[in-house]
């Protein structure tokens, strides 16, 4: 019943359907553990502190970085989109007192060490 309805909605541009399969499928195998973010790489001694380890990805460190802040309830309670940096915060964070909830990765991104 649903391929009937499919045809019928896609008619001759049935294609256009396969083609949007194929393509989510490739995305899906691109993103695998080992490529682009999700990619453990080295990191530098302070980052290396806060996480308790030398290498971590991009998106692990960004959700281990999260847990800390609502764990320690460190987000302002009048603007929800700031931080309010404790002082282990502070050495990843270029010592800044607030960080925005945009501005994480930016201030993240310069302790990863950049692999050849």
């Amino acid at each position: 019943m649903m391929m009937m309805a499919t045809s019928k909605l896609f008619g001759r541009h049935s294609g256009l359907l396969e083609a949007a399969k194929v393509s989510s499928a490739s995305f899906a195998s691109s993103s695998s553990a080992g490529n682009g973010l999700n990619r453990v790489l080295p990191v530098s001694p302070q980052l290396g502190k806060f996480l308790g380890a030398s290498e971590a990805s991009r998106t692990g460190t960004i959700k281990k970085v999260w847990e800390y802040i609502k764990r320690h309830n460190l987000q302002n309670p009048a603007n929800r989109k700031e931080i309010i940096c404790d002082e282990k915060l502070k050495t990843i964070f270029d010592g800044k007192d607030t960080v925005g909830m945009f501005e994480v990765t930016k201030y993240l991104s310069p302790h990863f060490v950049k692999s050849k």
